[in-house]
């Protein structure tokens, strides 16, 4: 298929717009052809994955598109960093790599993009409406601009999302496309109880799941209750965009492209049919664990970013009470809604509980865990999943509820009696 580019993409391209303009644009027009576009469409903004410092290429790149001029065309938001700037007390790193991290979060600046520092940009107040094209990186933000907002992202990696930012453009392919958003794997939920059905801590869980089960498909979830919360979705897509390559999921009666079983697949027979029960929703619960030790010394939350509703049930569950001397608790968010948070008050009582609150950076990559020698516990299955290979610790994984009484406790204690009658 031949890509057809309109006459300022072309002018772009042929640097008549400046050398950074036809850096970017030549990357887009190389990822259309490999993606076998045929044209290149508008996006309405843009979500920027690398701005964790992994290495100089990351630096390079942006020190090459800044220094050439390069500004962002639509707006812009920007992931976690590998620095928290509001505590910048906690990152326990190299001072070296602080600096360059630092100057490459500097450079993102510069060319306009907006310092939100977060991977729930779909938390902001203003965001994506329903079949808008945006150009998102980021696993669990392209999963939820997807599927649960309803606007159209391929999943973009590192570098690509700065060059659609830049440029205004994406491919007109992959799930932009009105063919390629309909399910072809149904994964009908049977045999879970009504209780656990209405847990939050089931949505991670689901996800970690499914993200093997559908690999890079497009699965339609039956079974689930209508109208689950963006909160539980959020959760349920982060797992499956870590332990597969998910980029978009339907749940019948709770996202916008399946009011129906039918409407998901558009009408076409499913591919491939899983029935899903309690016992293998116990046995994902499970592998999420890496230990069975119950001596705690962490408790990680907030992986996606917890929300303002979030933090309000972590405050709810502390109440007056504060976590064990022995127990370090750390809650991710973003700046924003951690504003939202201390506007309310909840931030000084969550700190005066003892949960060190965490903004702009990711506690499984930044180096701010003190001690990772015993067990940390966490309710997020993507931390779940990343943070063995990161960080070399042992993790449980439980509900809020359980990282809570855990915290308190100084050891690992978890409900079974929520999945004895799964």
């Amino acid at each position: 298929m031949t890509l057809s580019l309109s006459e300022r993409d072309t002018e772009r391209l042929l640097g008549n717009e400046g050398p950074a303009l036809a850096l970017a644009m030549r990357v887009v027009t190389r990822v259309a052809e490999a993606m076998e576009a045929d044209r290149l469409l508008d996006i309405v903004g843009a979500h920027i994955d690398s701005c964790l410092f992994t290495g100089m290429a990351a630096l390079d790149f942006a020190n090459r598109l800044a220094d050439g001029g390069a500004r962002v065309s639509v707006p812009t938001t920007l992931n976690v960093s590998s620095l928290d700037l509001l505590h910048p007390e906690l990152s326990l790193g190299d001072p070296e790599e602080r600096r360059l991290a630092l100057r490459l979060m500097e450079r993102f600046e510069e060319m306009g993009c907006r310092p939100t520092w977060t991977c729930a940009p779909y938390q902001l107040e203003e965001r994506p409406a329903f079949g808008e094209h945006v150009a998102w990186a980021e696993s669990n933000a392209i999963v939820f601009a997807n599927s649960v907002l309803g606007a159209r992202t391929h999943r973009y990696g590192d570098f690509i999302d700065l060059c659609c930012a830049v440029t205004g453009r994406a491919p007109a392919a992959g799930l932009h496309l009105d063919a390629n958003r309909l399910a072809t794997v149904v994964v009908r939920i049977e045999g879970v109880s009504e209780d656990l059905l209405d847990r939050d801590v089931l949505y991670p869980v689901v996800g970690g799941l499914l993200g093997p089960l559908a690999g890079k498909a497009v699965p339609v979830l039956v079974g689930l209750p209508v109208g689950v919360s963006e909160d539980r979705l959020k959760a349920l897509g982060a797992a499956a965009a870590a332990t597969g390559s998910v980029g978009m999921f339907h749940v019948v009666g709770s996202t916008p492209e399946a009011p129906t079983l039918e409407a998901a697949l558009g009408g076409r027979p499913a591919g491939t049919e899983i029935r899903v029960g309690s016992d293998e929703i116990r046995a994902a619960r499970d592998r999420l664990s890496t230990t069975a030790d119950v001596g705690l010394r962490t408790v990680s939350l907030g992986t996606p970013h917890y929300s303002v509703a979030q933090l309000g049930r972590l405050v709810e569950l502390l109440g007056d009470r504060r976590v064990h001397e022995q127990v370090a608790v750390y809650a991710s968010t973003g700046r924003d809604v951690l504003h939202e948070v201390e506007l309310r008050g909840w931030a000084d009582r969550l700190t005066a509980a003892g949960v060190q609150l965490v903004a702009d950076t990711c506690t499984y990559f930044t180096s701010i865990i003190e001690d990772t020698s015993r067990t940390t516990m966490t309710d997020s299955a993507k931390w779940a999943y990343y943070a063995p290979g990161n960080l070399g610790v042992e993790v449980v994984f439980g509900s809020v509820e359980d990282c809570v009484e855990s915290a308190i406790a100084g050891r690992v204690v978890r409900d079974e009696g929520v999945w004895a009658n799964a």
